[in-house]
């Protein structure tokens, strides 16, 4: 779908804005047909350099986006792509809701709780009293069985939506977007903690941090017993890796590993 892709650790990520993006989604959500779409930050990008198997996932994937700033960094500093801003994911689902509010494209919302995706709705709806919202149904945090994962693959298909918008967390929801992508033929949006963030039920970090890259560190002090492992091992591996990609002391390879079985996870 988007041929301009650079690599960044063996991660194929597209050099793309929000109105690039939000344009190719209406595009595929209108035309009906299924692509697989994640904003990726670093931790999301790591867990495919960790993971040969993710590595070939992600590389499947229609469009990567750099939500971190640190990964828009990377493609400033290695290809001077000039990217004034990162695409963030919950920015990245209001630019998308508005678009598809305006051209009448009913919107779907997997993952998370009832509780959040409540809170979500209240917050659409005041922003957009016309958006059509297809469907909401939250994660059962657990693999699903083949069965289930055919029958949620044929609710989402016969909800009427064009666009599903999925907060799994990372790497879930980019191996159920992977996974369904064709099962469900319209554009999957991976999009982590946006549900929770346009909801109100989780602070988001200040403007001025989210613009220095340090959304990590304000996310770390709310969450540190879930997140310190993420923060504290994959942020200093992911900067020692990207200075000896931009010395040209190293190379990544792009290619991946085809996984061996369906992960399933819902």
């Amino acid at each position: 779908m988007n041929a301009d892709r650079r690599n960044v650790l063996g991660i194929m990520v597209s050099p793309v804005d929000y109105q690039g993006a939000v344009n190719l989604i209406l595009q595929a959500a209108r035309e009906k047909r299924g692509i697989a779409v994640s904003a990726l930050a670093v931790h999301g990008l790591m867990t495919g350099v960790l993971s040969r198997e993710q590595k070939y996932r992600l590389n499947h994937f229609d469009l990567l986006l750099p939500d971190g700033q640190p990964v828009r960094w990377a493609l400033n500093w290695l290809y001077h792509s000039g990217l004034s801003d990162r695409v963030y994911g919950p920015n990245l689902t209001i630019w998308v809701c508005a678009r598809a509010e305006a051209d009448g494209l009913p919107v779907f919302f997997y993952g998370s709780t009832a509780e959040i995706l409540a809170a979500l709705e209240r917050s659409l709806i005041r922003k957009f009293p016309q958006l059509k919202i297809a469907g909401m149904e939250a994660s059962k945090f657990r693999r699903l069985a083949s069965e289930e994962e055919t029958e949620l693959a044929e609710r989402l298909k016969t909800s009427g939506a064009r666009i599903l918008f999925v907060g799994l967390g990372c790497p879930r929801q980019e191996i159920f977007a992977y996974e369904l992508r064709d099962a469900i033929g319209i554009p999957i949006v991976a999009v982590g903690a946006a549900f929770p963030f346009i909801g109100g039920t989780m602070p988001q970090a200040p403007q001025w941090l989210q613009q220095n890259g340090l959304e990590w560190l304000y996310r770390l002090l709310s969450e540190p017993g879930r997140l310190w492992r993420r923060y504290v091992f994959l942020n200093p591996a992911y900067l020692v890796l990207l200075a000896l990609q931009i010395f040209g002391l190293a190379s990544f390879a792009t290619e991946g590993r085809s996984p061996t079985s369906a992960e399933r996870y819902g």
